[in-house]
């Protein structure tokens, strides 16, 4: 684990992907800490929470991808 980039040049490649078309309220960009991405276990970006969201409210949003 290290100190990467999320948005900017020097973006780091996963964030990269994770902001590529999936639109914030007004911008591809991850605005502040805490910005949440859902992913399927085929690497397919599912859904996408802001940061005020609770980890804890995703409960279901989680259990329906891992039932496929």
């Amino acid at each position: 684990m290290e100190k990467v980039e999320v948005k900017g040049d020097g973006i780091h490649p996963l964030f990269k992907y994770l902001t590529e078309g999936r639109s914030g309220l007004f911008t591809n960009t991850v605005k502040w800490n805490f910005t949440k991405f859902l992913i399927s276990r085929e690497g397919r970006i599912v859904n996408r929470f802001p940061p005020q969201k609770s980890p804890m409210s995703l409960e279901e949003d989680v259990k329906n991808i891992l039932r496929g």
